[in-house]
This record gives C-alpha cells, sequence and structure tokens, in this order.
C-alpha cells in the first residue's frame, strides 16, 4: 500500500479544494508554522542530523565574533545598565551561549543583560532553557517590545525563513503565482487577475515577461517592528543571512531536507522552506523608522574585518590536533565558494553609532 501522506498535506489540500489556490505566503506559513504540524513543531532540524547546519554549529569562531560586535556596540552606547539583547530564531542556543562567553569578558556586560528569545519550536526552546539558564532569559512573542530599556536583536538565519509572495511578468502584466491542486498533485500556478504594476516597487516594475519578484511582506513587518522599538529604545538590528543587496527579480524560494534539495511542494512540514532576504528593501523599513544602516557587508569580509583569521590561527596553535578542522570551518565560514560570498551581514542602528566590519 502507498505510504499514507502527512496529516499537514491533506489539510492543505482540503483548504485549495475548499477556497481555491492559495498564496505562496499562506502555504509557507502553513507549511513552516501550523500550530500542530508546521516544520518549526517537529523537532529540531539543525545539524549534522537534521535538515541544516548553521554557522554557529559549524564554529564558536563565528558566535564570538558577534559577541565582539555585539559588546563593541554596547560599549559605544556607553554600557548601558541594564539593556536587552533579543535573539531571533536562537536554535540550540549555541551562538547566544558562544556570543555571552565573549561578554563576559567585557566587565559589567552580563550584569547589565536582559536576554530574550524570539523562538516558536517548543524542543528548540527547552534546549535554549537548558543551555542558557544561567542568563536568565525570557521567551516573548508576537514581537512584545514594549520595554524601555537600550536595545540589541540579533537574527541569524531568521528573516529567511518567513514567508513571502511571488509575482509573475506576464504579457498582461504581473500575476500572483499560488499554490493549486491537480487531481491529488500541488503545483504551482498563475492568478488569473494581473495586480496594479504601481503595487510593486519601482527596481521591478519594467522587468521582461517570465521575471519572477519576491515580496517579502512579513519579514518587512518584522523589521518595521523591530526598528521603531530601536528607534525609541537606542540601540541596534544585526542579521545575517543569504540574500541581495538591491530589491531585483530573481527566484530563490527553496525547500531543503536531509541537506539536499527537495521539491518545495512534496512534503510541507517535513521540509524547510526559505527564500533569499531583500536587505535593500529592509534597509528602507528601518532608515523610514529613523535607524541608520551600515553598507551591506558579505559574512566573509565581516567576519574577516573583525578578527576571525587571528582567532583561528590562536585556536590552532591551542589545539593543534584539531587543526584541520578549524581551518576547514574557517574556510566553510568565510570562503567564497562556501557560505562566505553568499551571506550577506546587515546592520540597522541609532545615529552616532559605528557597527564595526561594515565597508566605509
Amino acid at each position: 500500500m502507498p505510504e499514507e501522506r502527512p496529516r499537514l498535506s491533506d489539510l492543505i489540500d482540503m483548504q485549495i479544494r475548499q477556497h481555491g489556490p492559495m498564496s505562496i505566503a499562506n502555504y509557507m506559513g502553513l507549511a513552516l508554522t501550523h500550530p500542530r504540524h508546521g516544520y518549526y513543531r517537529q523537532g529540531s532540524a539543525i545539524g549534522a542530523g537534521g535538515d541544516f547546519i548553521t554557522a554557529p554549529e559549524i564554529s564558536q569562531m563565528f558566535g564570538e565574533i558577534v559577541g565582539f560586535f555585539l559588546v563593541n556596540l554596547w560599549q559605544q552606547m556607553s554600557e548601558p545598565a541594564p539593556f536587552t539583547l533579543l535573539e531571533l530564531g536562537p536554535g540550540r542556543g549555541v551562538l547566544m551561549d558562544d556570543v555571552l562567553r565573549i561578554g563576559a569578558r567585557a566587565p559589567g556586560f552580563i550584569e547589565a543583560l536582559s536576554l530574550e528569545f524570539f523562538e516558536t519550536d517548543p524542543g528548540l526552546v527547552a534546549e535554549q532553557r537548558a543551555r542558557l539558564a544561567r542568563y536568565n532569559p525570557r521567551w516573548i512573542q508576537n514581537f512584545d517590545l514594549e520595554g524601555d530599556s537600550p536595545l540589541l536583536v540579533l537574527a541569524n538565519e531568521f528573516f529567511d525563513a518567513l514567508p513571502i509572495r511571488q509575482f509573475v511578468r506576464g504579457r498582461e502584466g504581473w500575476h500572483e503565482r499560488m499554490v493549486g491542486l491537480d487531481g491529488d498533485k500541488r503545483y504551482f500556478g498563475l492568478s488569473p487577475t494581473p495586480i496594479p504594476t504601481t503595487s510593486l516597487p519601482e527596481a521591478v516594475r519594467d522587468a521582461p515577461e517570465g521575471a519572477v519578484y519576491e515580496a517579502g511582506l512579513a519579514a518587512g513587518e518584522v523589521m518595521s517592528r523591530l526598528a521603531r522599538a530601536v528607534a525609541r529604545r537606542g540601540g541596534a538590528i544585526l542579521a545575517i543571512d543569504y540574500g541581495y543587496a538591491e530589491t531585483q527579480t530573481g527566484e530563490t524560494l527553496q525547500a531543503v531536507r536531509r541537506h539536499a534539495f527537495a521539491d518545495p511542494l512534496e512534503a510541507p512540514g517535513e521540509t524547510d522552506l526559505s527564500a533569499h532576504v531583500d536587505f535593500g528593501a529592509l534597509g528602507e523599513t528601518a532608515r523610514a523608522a529613523g535607524l541608520a544602516t551600515a553598507k551591506l557587508a558579505t559574512q566573509g569580509d565581516f567576519l574577516k574585518e573583525l578578527g576571525i583569521l587571528a582567532r583561528a590561527a590562536t585556536l590552532a596553535r591551542a589545539n593543534p590536533e584539531q587543526a584541520a578542522h578549524i581551518n576547514n570551518a574557517l574556510d566553510r565560514l568565510t570562503g567564497e565558494a562556501q557560505m562566505g560570498k553568499l551571506f550577506k551581514v546587515f546592520c540597522a542602528h541609532s545615529p552616532g553609532l559605528a557597527p564595526q566590519g561594515f565597508p566605509s
């Protein structure tokens, strides 16, 4: 007998049959965050035994460099006490553990710290609590950012997982790409109703027929909330993700399962879905809220500028038996053929701060 499909597949198909094709944003939202069957409710997908490996899992050097960056910003802000450090999508807590190990070296940093996390996976919350209990973290929901203390926000591989909408340029204008059903098989199709060209960014309106524009509306809303809070409270937002510097066309929606690319429509709830981040749009949103933005850096340049080469050499000298592993991790984090060029580093901050590691 054929294998029974996951329950989330049936729920999605039922919605499509009842209400017609759904937007890619709705499909991604259900596939990733459905309260019972979503991907982020199925247990940790991070690590060699999961679907993907993030930079903090590759080497402690990544978190240490980020920690140095955050401590430097805190010092530029005249070492406020208290201050809030909020991480979005903190995974297993490895990144924050490395960040705060560096933070502990700065007098007063840990004592002034109020640690917050935004996390939707109950299993990961348990890991974060176990790993970081000594820092007394708290978990927020719905981006409750009503505090008054200065705010530093850290988001590593967070924005890429937020739902996107796709629009395709046809002969008669732009049409939204939808998820529909042909019998029992899900497929991508186009809405027959064109959308007004004026509703799209100027940078893509005159794109040729067949071009695809991805609108990160959820990412924009999250950035808007964060930027307004930072503008009011003071601080900065550091986001590291794969993406592009300026709004443009291009299809980047992808699915990953067990470290290999997969069909994004095949197994919702069992497959990681993501899309490249439009950092140009996020920058516009942050500036509209009153923040300044650093020039976008590649991950490789950012880490090198802040001293990862020296840190790798120090670790290799102290652990000669691990030298090959350390150098391999360094290449994965900074090499142009690895994460070094694909991943970008974005910072929006209070005017007057000078974030380190970015192009002048």
